[in-house]
């Protein structure tokens, strides 16, 4: 044991010497005191862990330093806490140090408000994830003197969720690939500072719009935040569309949104009117979605937002005008469907309290970091909702499992926080409402449950919550890849989806012309048999029988294409492009298809008219027809058991083509059709509305 921790000593001299943790370092940072310290004390030199790595023991270091406890003391704590599988040596050195690290940042957002202000508190959580990803002194990498060095994503979502202002287990991923756009999926620290800065003023702004808010008192009961303003540009107008109003026919003005509400304000000649609210905590059956928008109500614009509710008469669009693209109504159409749905999962999981003010914070903070990542980006991000937990649990499969998992963890948190609460020895710590950080008792162990929690973070584990996020999005990509398939097999053209359509169809359309062909009798002894085959089924009541036969051989069919296709690609479907047409022809093909449409639909008025006609009384002697067929009908539903009308029915159907029906079936037919042309339609009369009339603007 002396020698190894000679060994390290001398090899830690030795990297300071040579300056092997400048990219730590850099200039001047808060960890020159230690290198200088170790270099020259050979009692700091003890302190030095030989199964962690020269980056986890420098970051533990200062982890002990501001827990004021010792390494000694800081171990002694973990094995008391932590269970078997997490102290194993294989995963000790990891665990250990997420345990320092946890309960650092813990203490660290607990005592200090602005700790995104502070230029050690940035360092410090980045250290975390540079050791997090070289924790044990095996896994020591080689260090590059001139190359600073960068985070991956698993030590990004592993540490950054500690701090919940930062990110949070849901949406952390997606955050990571925003930052790490540029950087070829490695962050780097100057990114990561600036993010940090960016989300400091994001929220110190947050509190300035909510301190000098004009709206306070449409807003003091509820105490809301306001989280986005737009509108006072006059650049960059927001637009209402109530009803069919003729654009422009808004006016422009301004639109605040806050954890409660919208409010909506319109600019007059010098001030605004009275704001109108359009509520999104309360349970009015809200629809909030993307809107075509345009002049004297065209759609033409991808540019609105439209909001509904049983509140309202009509819904209103709001419309966010931009020169190029639809991003400012994206961010916007984001923001307000995560607060509407972080108050209906408030609703349906009827949480109240402190965590009905910690689900708002999720929202609002979800929000704040949307602005912060637009502040610091030269390009704007495509799905800036990813970003929002809410809108990202709304997007997964099993999104639902997400929410559900985080208002258990929620529950099962908050009695963990009540035990530790009467076991602490001060229980008079404030916990900054922007952190949200579960104010837990590191080392004392849950009964029945050895684990050490931080907020949503088990030391070592992975949460319920983590599970159902990882299972979330390993579903999400299966479902990306299928995607990918969909959009590959696109082709564009009418007449070339029909060919497509036609050659997928070919083994139903050849099963359709057999049975045609079977009833129509051209082949008396296929016929014949198929209708004496078919009626012995029926009457031996094997019906339900032959139906699981044939799933189960396509059951059986699908097995043993699978087995015997493993590895194999997927055989492409050869379909026979059609001839190619230019412009015009297209044009006419499309009206072509539109006329036969029409027709269709015009038949199928005509024969709800009819109907119409027939159940009137329009036509007596039809009518009286029709309901002496219905009474027949009745009276053998009721007397004959529904076996045998079955069989009466196909038995009718397979043999009214049979030589000896074929001559009484087309008299019939055509009786038929000369009683069904007979019957008057019903009349019916178009009222037009008068032009100048027009829904007035509320």
């Amino acid at each position: 044991m002396t020698a190894v921790v000679g060994r390290s000593t001398n090899m830690l001299e030795t990297l300071v010497k040579e300056g092997a943790f400048s990219w730590i370092l850099g200039n001047k940072n808060s960890f020159d005191e230690d290198f200088e310290e170790m270099s020259k004390s050979p009692s700091s030199r003890k302190n030095w862990l030989p199964e962690l790595s020269s980056k986890a023991n420098l970051v533990v270091r200062r982890c002990s330093r501001l827990l004021d406890k010792s390494l000694d003391e800081l171990q002694e704590c973990f094995d008391a806490g932590a269970s078997d599988p997490v102290k194993h040596t294989s995963c000790r050195a990891r665990n250990f140090l997420e345990y320092c690290c946890f309960q650092t940042l813990s203490l660290s957002t607990q005592v200090n408000d602005s700790h995104l202000g502070d230029k050690k508190f940035r360092r410090l959580t980045y250290d975390m994830m540079l050791a997090w990803e070289a924790p044990a002194a095996t896994s020591q990498p080689s260090i590059n003197v001139d190359e600073e060095g960068t985070v991956g994503r698993e030590a990004f979502s592993r540490i950054t969720p500690a701090v919940p202002t930062i990110s949070d287990v849901i949406t952390c991923e997606n955050l990571f690939d925003f930052l790490t756009t540029s950087t070829g999926g490695r962050l780097r620290f100057s990114v990561y500072e600036k993010y940090l800065g960016a989300l400091e003023r994001a929220i110190r702004k947050m509190k300035t719009q909510t301190e000098s808010s004009h709206l306070s008192l449409l807003r003091s009961h509820r105490e809301e935040r306001i989280l986005e303003l737009d509108g006072t540009v006059t650049t960059q107008p927001v637009l209402e569309h109530f009803g069919v109003s003729t654009w422009p026919g808004g006016l422009p003005s301004r639109l605040t949104l806050t954890d409660h509400a919208l409010y909506f304000e319109a600019h007059r000649m010098v001030s605004f009117e009275k704001a109108k609210t359009y509520e999104l905590s309360e349970d009015l059956k809200q629809v909030v979605k993307p809107e075509l928008t345009g002049p004297w109500g065209a759609r033409l614009f991808d540019k609105g937002v439209m909001y509904k509710s049983v509140s309202l008469p009509e819904p209103i669009v709001m419309e966010f005008p931009e020169l190029k693209g639809h991003f400012r109504r994206d961010y916007w159409l984001a923001a307000i469907r995560e607060i509407l749905y972080a108050h209906k999962f408030i609703r349906k999981f009827n949480v109240e309290g402190i965590d009905r003010d910690e689900i708002l914070l999720k929202a609002v903070i979800g929000i704040l970091r949307v602005q912060a990542v637009l502040e610091i980006t030269t390009t704007k991000p495509l799905r800036t909702e990813t970003l929002l937990m809410f809108n990202e649990c709304d997007r997964l499969p099993g999104g639902d499992l997400i929410l559900e998992t985080l208002a258990t963890t929620m529950s099962t948190s908050q009695e963990l926080d009540r035990e530790n609460h009467l076991n602490a020895e001060n229980t008079t710590n404030s916990i900054s409402t922007l952190t949200m950080v579960s104010n837990c008792v590191f080392g004392a162990a849950v009964p029945d449950k050895p684990r050490l929690f931080v907020g949503e973070i088990v030391v070592g584990e992975m949460t319920p919550l983590e599970r159902a996020v990882s299972d979330s999005r390993n579903s999400f990509k299966k479902v990306e890849l299928a995607q990918a398939t969909v959009d590959g097999v696109k082709v564009e053209g009418l007449d070339t989806n029909l060919a497509v359509m036609k050659e997928l169809l070919f083994p139903v359309l050849e099963l359709g012309k057999y049975l045609n062909f079977l009833a129509s009798w051209d082949d008396s002894v296929q016929s014949f048999a198929f209708c004496s085959l078919f009626t012995f089924v029926v009457c031996r009541g094997w019906l339900p029988h032959v139906f699981a036969l044939l799933l189960l051989f396509i059951a059986i069919f699908m097995l043993l294409t699978r087995w015997s296709n493993q590895g194999s690609p997927v055989d492409e479907v050869k379909v026979t492009a059609p001839p190619s047409m230019n412009t015009m022809e297209q044009l006419l093909a499309v009206q072509n298809a539109i006329s036969q449409v029409e027709a269709f639909i015009q038949d199928g008025n005509i024969s709800l008219l009819k109907l119409r006609a027939l159940f009137l009384s329009v036509s007596p002697q039809a009518s009286d027809k029709l309901a002496l067929a219905l009474v027949l009908l009745a009276l053998t539903s009721a007397l004959i058991p529904s076996k045998y009308i079955f069989l009466l029915v196909v038995l009718e159907s397979n043999t009214r083509y049979s030589p000896l029906r074929k001559p009484s079936t087309e008299r019939w037919k055509r009786r038929l059709r000369e009683w069904w042309y007979s019957i008057p339609a019903a009349p019916v009369v178009l009222a037009r509305p008068p032009e100048d009339q027009q829904k007035k603007r509320k």
